[in-house]
């Protein structure tokens, strides 16, 4: 799929099984950070709205503004943090490279990359939109 020229409605037909929107303050900021700490790429991004692929997953962003009359914008917190509850899980991201770039960006570093029983390294990183990040591999 040619993301950078495909139109919105083409774009939401195209989308399948499940999806991930992150509703940020300033989208081009949310880019900026996950692109420095996650290597993402993002296509058309504006003010508004941006499409992000990590490996061959696509999700979406979009800024407050764009949900003006989306119900799910009354239930947003004004104060951060947002997205408590919620881990994105980044399972073919190195956390100690991640802890470094998200440190170098000024995220908060919620948790260090750590061997878990689980078979992973993971790190917790807090972007500034609130949302859990976790890088992981397998150890």
């Amino acid at each position: 799929m040619e993301y950078e020229t495909i139109g919105a409605a083409a774009f939401g037909a195209s989308l399948k099984g499940i999806g991930l929107n992150l509703l940020v303050r300033d989208v081009p900021a949310q880019v900026t950070f996950l692109s420095d700490v996650f290597g993402m790429k993002a296509h058309q991004p504006t003010a508004d709205f941006a499409i992000l692929l990590y490996g061959d997953q696509v999700f979406q962003i979009h800024s407050d503004g764009t949900y003006h009359a989306n119900p799910l914008l009354g239930l947003l917190p004004e104060n951060p943090p947002r997205g408590a509850g919620i881990e994105i899980r980044l399972y073919e991201s190195d956390p100690d490279a991640a802890v470094n770039r998200a440190e170098a960006s000024g995220a908060t570093i919620l948790q260090a990359a750590t061997d878990k029983p689980h078979g992973l390294r993971e790190a917790y990183i807090l972007c500034g939109n609130g949302y859990a990040w976790v890088p992981s591999r397998p150890l």
